[in-house]
């Protein structure tokens, strides 16, 4: 059994999901498009819905990362009810990844060590995505 993330973008997945392969360095994404999917007379698709992101999706550290366009009109509301943790035991890793993640993000908790782990930090990405970054297992 396996809890997945599901984010959510407003026109700007296939940037995003581009930029978090670079960050985790992992394959590239498939991409399937809402223009990809079977037609459906009855709903007959927007065409400003074609090259919006109907799924994708990332494996970063072991754990599935899902991500999609909304489809135009649903309602959009940019990242503030989810966030990400990232535990490793690599802290060189935690560095690079926090590193690249804060570049035109916003550093909530710069790096640094805490009473639960040596190293410690979160941020909100470019995207409005909030992510956690946690080296080791807690004791507590």
């Amino acid at each position: 059994m396996s809890v997945d993330v599901y984010l959510n973008f407003n026109g700007n997945c296939r940037e995003a999901v581009e930029f978090y392969a670079q960050v985790f360095e992992t394959e590239n994404p498939k991409i399937m498009t809402f223009g990809e999917m079977p037609p459906n007379p009855e709903y007959p698709l927007p065409e400003e819905a074609k090259n919006l992101i109907m799924h994708t999706r990332l494996n970063i550290s072991g754990s599935n990362v899902m991500f999609s366009d909304v489809f135009p009109g649903m309602p959009f509301i940019e990242g503030n009810n989810i966030s990400l943790s990232i535990v490793s035991e690599n802290i060189d890793e935690i560095k690079s990844q926090f590193d690249k993640l804060k570049e035109g993000g916003t550093v909530g908790m710069e790096l640094q060590e805490t009473f639960w782990s040596k190293c410690y930090g979160q941020l909100t990405d470019k995207f409005g995505i909030g992510w956690q970054f946690n080296f080791g297992i807690s004791e507590m």
